[in-house]
């Protein structure tokens, strides 16, 4: 089965050093030396269409730009790419989210494709105007996606009461064609049953292997008792240079512009996030320098700047692309790639390691043509 590739649209700004914010984090003394523009993002979502990647993941909350906004406008800057919108169920009605999607869906010729995500800061949930516990909120998300997916699905009227939310004869105009997909990550006990109920593909942030195959058991296995299938990727940063030193170098120039202070303000921050995949971020490197490479390859680096997706694949081309073959071989189909800057990185990772995974057979890039006869000039 080949494998799927995403990069990242940094809506709140990019840098060649790891930009701070992010999903319970303060803002940092990172510095972002590239605004969030149009203009820069068409750029960067340019570089992804051109590597061959399937979509960019757009990231939702109080510290970058709105998600729906940035990609709708960028939609004609691109052909074939995807967007994978981030957004919060429940702070707004579920049937105009779903008119919205159904909209954005028909209107980029089914380019859409939606990362729920429940939120796990409270105090930024309380600035959106929601205060509700962190189980309610996957309890209402429930309810949000039952009636969005009842209305995607027909053109009938939808009526439903629940505990959170409640609709009356609700119904669009058209439904989405084809339905968009939905992405759904969460690692606590309450995210589980309504990914395995509700979405089609269920993401994790970057850890180990083995932690990865733990959290696939644990959602197919949640999936079987409903009988659904279900998809599963993975988000990851990446460092990939044409050697192993010339990656672990840049991951060490990364590094050493965090200054210590600006660890540990990050670190205090993220330690009052309620987001159990946080937490898991946060046991990778426990706010330590030392030994952040925690399985091959895997530099857990990133996460001591910023909140969120906190590891990196770092590497040779080759080995990147070997550990992108593990992640496979224990069920992972996508893959949601990011890194610093996005522009540059992005042609790093598409025109070194992405080649690599044509040649092996798990990958073929999406405009692929046969390759002619090269002609040299004056060559004899």
């Amino acid at each position: 089965m080949s494998l799927t590739f995403h990069w990242f649209l940094p809506t709140y700004g990019d840098s060649r050093n790891i930009v701070g914010g992010g999903h319970g984090a303060p803002e940092s003394a990172s510095r972002r030396d590239r605004r969030a523009s149009l203009a820069y993002l068409r750029q960067v979502a340019t570089a992804a269409e051109d590597m061959g990647f399937e979509g960019a993941l757009t990231p939702t909350g109080l510290w970058c730009e709105d998600a729906w906004l940035s990609t709708a406008a960028l939609v004609q800057t691109t052909r074939r790419l995807k967007f994978l919108v981030a957004f919060r169920p429940g702070l707004t009605s579920p049937t105009l989210a779903a008119q919205m999607a159904a909209t954005f869906q028909n209107q980029s010729d089914g380019r859409l494709l939606l990362n729920v995500v429940t939120g796990g800061e409270p105090a930024e949930q309380r600035a959106l105007g929601d205060f509700l516990g962190k189980d309610e909120r996957y309890a209402r998300c429930a309810e949000f996606l039952h009636i969005v997916r009842e209305l995607w699905e027909h053109g009938d009227p939808v009526s439903f009461d629940g505990e959170y939310l409640r609709v009356e004869g609700a119904r669009l105009q058209s439904v989405p064609t084809p339905t968009p997909p939905l992405y759904f990550g969460g690692s606590s006990s309450a995210a589980g049953p309504v990914a395995a109920e509700h979405c089609d593909v269920y993401l994790t942030w970057g850890e180990p292997p083995d932690a990865v195959r733990e959290k696939i058991e644990w959602i197919r296995k949640l999936a079987d008792d409903r009988g659904r299938t279900m998809r599963f990727g993975v988000r990851l940063h990446v460092i990939t240079r044409d050697t192993a030193d010339q990656a672990w170098a840049e991951a060490d120039r990364m590094l050493e512009g965090l200054a210590p202070e600006t660890i540990a303000k990050v670190q205090e921050g993220l330690k009052r996030s309620e987001s159990e995949g946080q937490k898991r971020m946060l046991a990778l490197h426990g706010g330590d320098k030392a030994n952040l490479e925690i399985a091959p390859n895997l530099w857990a680096g990133v996460g001591l700047g910023r909140g969120g997706a906190g590891t990196a694949l770092v590497g040779s081309h080759q080995e990147v692309a070997d550990r992108i073959e593990e992640y496979a071989e224990i069920g992972i189909d996508e893959f949601v790639m990011s890194g610093y800057p996005h522009l540059e990185e992005a042609y790093w990772f598409g025109e070194g390691v992405l080649p690599i995974l044509e040649d092996r057979g798990r990958w073929t890039h999406p405009d692929a043509v046969a390759a002619g006869p090269l002609n040299v000039p004056f060559a004899v």
